[in-house]
């Protein structure tokens, strides 16, 4: 019998709506959840404290950053490279001085080994008074001795207790990598500097507004020759000369004629359009994925 409705149980196969169904209301596995408003960053905040920028800087790349945050950054990766360099180097010197020590035991015991060899050359003389039951009592008492020793030297090799980590075989310690001393930028993972850093002039969309007043707007900003209001929904892009944010149907349309800056009139090379990386909008054909996977416990069999 063929099934006609997606919660009809009659059916013997096992179908993938059932299947999503039975693990939404079990509350295990992954779980798609599409992202809101208040999940998604403005295009005029901080990659790293999410806030609008009181002295924006741009990347290469595109990313805005408050410049406060993004020279602490710099500076505690920047101390952290030079901790890690600095175990770095003590290990190996600890690894130097080990092998020295090894060398040294080597010759030692092939020093040892050589006078143990020249010794056995000259055997002990054979006494013909004495009986062969003295020398099967003597081997006796030897094999007796040499199997005490054995077993006093292996329980004392054997490791008291295998669950203390610090006398287990696999207890070594860990090898510290050489660290790399390019600093990385949090967002796009290419090297970055101070140099790099390219400061932003946003045009406020009433300049008599003060600061606090121009953050509780929702449009606070527009182009800096257009007037076009600037947001989430508009692609825009910063001009490296003047540092001026400008609509992308500016430079496509005023500026790629003549690649001169509107702003202070200097040359412009394509390089100085930086494309500046914003967040989604509530509509799926922004380009930017805004879906996310929400963790859930998951079930072992």
């Amino acid at each position: 019998m063929t099934r006609h409705g997606k919660n009809c149980t009659a059916g013997a196969v096992y179908t993938y709506h059932e299947k999503r169904k039975d693990t939404a209301a079990s509350g295990y596995g992954t779980q798609s959840v599409r992202l809101g408003k208040d999940a998604i960053k403005d295009f005029d905040c901080c990659c790293l404290s999410l806030q609008p920028c009181r002295d924006p800087v741009v990347t290469e790349d595109g990313y805005i950053y408050e410049k406060e945050a993004i020279l602490q950054y710099i500076l505690h990766q920047k101390t952290e490279i030079a901790k890690k360099m600095k175990a770095y180097e003590k290990q190996k010197q600890a690894l130097k001085s080990e092998g020295q020590l090894e060398s040294k035991s080597e010759e030692r015991q092939r020093a040892e080994k050589f006078r143990q060899r020249e010794n056995n050359i000259v055997s002990k003389p054979i006494n013909p008074f004495t009986s062969g039951k003295s020398k099967d009592d003597e081997s006796q008492k030897g094999s007796t001795s040499s199997d005490t020793s054995a077993g006093e030297s292996s329980s004392s090799s054997a490791l008291p207790s295998f669950w203390i980590p610090s006398l287990t075989p696999e207890a070594k310690p860990t090898l510290v990598k050489k660290p790399s001393k390019t600093v990385f930028c949090p967002m796009s993972g290419r090297p970055l500097k101070m140099s790099d850093l390219i400061s932003v002039r946003f045009t406020p969309l009433d300049p008599s507004l003060d600061r606090v007043a121009l953050l509780t707007r929702q449009d606070r900003y527009v182009c800096a020759v257009t007037k076009d209001t600037l947001g989430n929904s508009v692609p825009s892009a910063v001009l490296r000369p003047s540092g001026a944010v400008v609509t992308m149907e500016c430079v496509e349309k005023l500026i790629w004629k003549d690649m001169i800056d509107p702003v202070t009139g200097d040359k412009l090379k394509e390089k100085d359009i930086i494309p500046l990386q914003r967040g989604g909008t509530g509509f799926a054909g922004s380009g930017v994925d805004l879906k996310a996977k929400e963790a859930r416990p998951v079930m072992q069999a």
